[in-house]
């Protein structure tokens, strides 16, 4: 089958064998935002045109290409959730090919839910790297956290996403780092652990999240923390609160991703006193490959 993965910014097609592993991979910048005029076809074939041409294997998207700025609007599926349910309502796409052949595709509908204060939360894509850890996490509950410019935090009862919550962490660094005062004290963003558990400590303390991040720059007009460090506090303050806000009353939660932002959050949790599983981010090329079976009636 063909997986593929189509964000606002970026676009990876898989080949996938029927065990599921990866055969082959491609990459590009041609996320959802670069494609013009809903040319999304054009730009699938341009970029995996020989592997559509190769066969007649399913070929299943998830992302924002199933959003309104998407190739086709994928409506949002409502919790709780598991893998009948998301197969069941993907949306189909259908496009002429250059050999004027027909080819079709499935877009996976993303998840909605209301949260305990009655305020929807929306999510589209971790919803297919979530089913793709499913065996992993097998029966019983499950906290799964999903690090990223819009966090999510996931609670999985019985192989089912019962409900989710997103938190901005990620966008909010990037817009105080650019576009506040507190960039201004800020040297080049180099890591520097020291000051990271301190922010995360420091999101525990009085005050709330607001005046925390003020401190950021008050520390360093005392000389109380150095420009090349603020940028590491900044993310443990943010960070920290938004853990001390997902983790109530658990002691372990898994981490689907890998690299600096995942390793963040794993040190974070740490230094709180919870328990982390690590999960691979190829588990969007697992969970695309199960939709695909389920759509298709093979076990």
């Amino acid at each position: 089958m063909l997986a593929v993965d189509w964000g606002t910014s970026s676009l990876r097609v898989y080949r996938l064998g029927e065990d599921a592993s990866v055969r082959e991979w491609r990459e590009s910048a041609n996320g959802i935002l670069k494609v013009r005029d809903g040319a999304f076809d054009r730009t699938l074939e341009n970029e995996a045109g020989d592997w559509l041409d190769a066969g007649d294997a399913p070929i299943v998207m998830s992302g924002m290409i199933g959003s309104r700025q998407g190739w086709k609007e994928a409506a949002y599926v409502t919790c709780p959730a598991g893998l009948a349910e998301i197969a069941s309502t993907m949306c189909p796409v259908q496009w002429t090919s250059p050999a004027q052949s027909i080819r079709r595709a499935w877009i996976a509908p993303g998840l909605r839910c209301l949260g305990k204060s009655g305020v929807n939360d929306v999510m589209r894509g971790e919803e297919v790297q979530i089913l793709g850890i499913m065996d992993q996490l097998g029966a019983g509950e499950h906290r799964v956290c999903l690090p990223g410019t819009h966090s999510k935090w996931a609670t999985v009862l019985d192989r089912r996403i019962v409900s989710f919550s997103t938190h901005m962490t990620g966008e909010v660094y990037a817009v105080l780092k650019q576009h506040s005062i507190l960039g201004r004290t800020m040297a080049a963003d180099e890591f520097d652990e020291a000051a990271f558990t301190a922010g995360v400590t420091r999101s525990a303390e009085p005050g709330g999240v607001l005046h925390h991040l003020f401190g950021v720059r008050a520390e360093v007009l005392a000389d109380q923390l150095a420009e090349h460090q603020s940028a590491s506090y900044l993310s443990g303050i943010l960070i920290g609160h938004e853990l001390r806000a997902a983790t109530p009353g658990i002691e372990r939660f898994h981490i689907v991703g890998t690299g600096e932002l995942t390793n963040l959050y794993a040190l974070a949790a740490s230094q709180l006193g919870l328990e982390t599983v690590g999960h691979e981010p190829d588990a969007v090329t697992r969970g695309l490959f199960a939709l695909a079976q389920e759509l298709t009636g093979n076990p």
